[in-house]
């Protein structure tokens, strides 16, 4: 990690044109092309914190200031503007936090911004999240005419008794319903599950996905329930299946989605034929992206260097931040001893790993650099590699963990 700037409002002390110049001079790396790239924008704020949830989301207490932070987003768009100019944008995300909290009007506001300001790829996919409880007919298909063409929806569970333990607003009735109503306004659209989850048995996991299956969505993510740190599970851990019963629950799911047609492409991801999620197949493949709002982070290529960057996390602080023009309060270039990690961390995450060449082509090093972990890797069993691919092996998806770390500080 090489730090560009002090953290804090004194951070940036140039403007977005000056720093972009000072990206652009000579380096440490040379890259032959830079990747593509994607928009991600965040809305923080949520009806209730869930108790596993370790996002920067905020619970909206009396509601939230719509207005004034739709303008923050334009106006933190418009200053991260010379830093990707001339860049064409290939996927959008807006994640949350429940962006479906927004208005009809705020959300078509939002997206004619980014219209108005980023040149987007004519297929671009354009993803927002939704929770179930927040979901009306008519406002989602107001966002599906504002550009919205694929949801990705929180469902978690469809069982009551599950839902009521992970804290969610919206009760199996509602699950179903929101599903329903994304079937009748889009043809692309994922849902989000969780398994493991409180007293959970193989049969209530198995029901849940059965569920989610009869409603043939193009894409599915599957989640082991993790007690993230600095949560209320973590602080007050609810009885969950141990890992034999875990271990029971994924074999489910892998059969009942082979069944279905469903491809396992990604960790937790399934897909129909031709349904991966591109944007975050982006970020899986080592793509650039450009966060925009409270705590999001971006990842940007130049000729000779990568950085990264994260805003200010607190709602607050973020408006205030970005009223004195200076949202960001982060930024460093990634040092070349960290980019073969960092890479390796997303790539491998992919069932089919990835082509030789993509290494080199999105970090500037040689596959060289990481030939000692290579061979130790293929050695233990956990990692194929021909001329053409590296991925993991069976072995290797099993303890994904250990194989990472093999890359670390490399």
């Amino acid at each position: 990690m090489i730090p560009i700037k002090p953290v804090g409002a004194s951070a940036v002390a140039t403007s977005p044109a000056q720093a972009a110049a000072a990206f652009l001079r000579p380096g440490a790396l040379h890259l032959s092309a830079l990747p593509p790239l994607s928009l991600y924008v965040h809305f923080p704020w949520c009806v209730r914190k869930c108790p596993y949830c370790d996002f920067n989301s905020h619970e909206a207490r009396g509601g939230f200031p719509e207005e004034e932070y739709l303008a923050t987003l334009r106006a933190d768009l418009e200053g991260a503007l010379p830093l990707i100019w001339g860049r064409k944008i290939y996927t959008v995300f807006i994640g949350g936090g429940t962006p479906s909290l927004m208005s009809a009007a705020g959300l078509d506001r939002l997206m004619s911004d980014i219209r108005t300001l980023l040149p987007l790829d004519g297929a671009a996919e354009i993803t927002m999240e939704a929770n179930p409880g927040t979901f009306e007919a008519e406002k989602f298909k107001s966002y599906r005419a504002s550009g919205i063409n694929r949801l990705s929806i929180g469902i978690q569970s469809f069982d009551a008794r599950h839902l009521n333990a992970l804290g969610r607003i919206h009760d199996d009735g509602e699950a179903r319903k929101a599903v329903e109503i994304a079937h009748a306004n889009f043809d692309n659209f994922n849902l989000d599950l969780m398994y493991a989850l409180p007293s959970q048995t193989l049969d209530e996991a198995r029901r849940d996905l059965e569920t989610a299956l009869g409603f043939a969505p193009p894409h599915l993510s599957l989640y082991h329930l993790t007690l993230e740190p600095n949560t209320y599970f973590a602080k007050y851990p609810p009885q969950v299946p141990d890992d034999d019963a875990s271990a029971e629950m994924q074999d489910m799911i892998a059969e009942l989605t082979g069944a279905a047609g469903y491809r396992h492409y990604e960790v937790s991801a399934y897909a129909q034929p031709g349904r991966q999620a591109r944007h975050n197949l982006n970020y899986w493949q080592f793509g650039d992206y450009l966060g925009i709002g409270a705590g999001a982070h971006s990842k940007i290529s130049f000729p000779h260097r990568i950085i990264r960057q994260m805003r200010y996390k607190q709602p607050k602080a973020y408006l205030e931040q970005s009223r004195m023009g200076a949202p960001i309060q982060e930024e460093f270039e990634i040092g070349r001893g960290d980019l073969g990690f960092e890479f390796m961390l997303n790539a491998l995450r992919l069932d089919e790993g990835f082509e030789v060449n993509l290494f080199t082509e999105r970090t500037g090093l040689t596959l060289n650099a990481m030939e000692k972990s290579l061979n130790e890797a293929e050695a233990k069993g956990l990692l194929y590699r021909d001329h053409r691919i590296i991925k993991p092996t069976e072995l290797g998806k099993r303890f994904l963990n250990d194989l990472q770390q093999m890359f670390l500080g490399d």
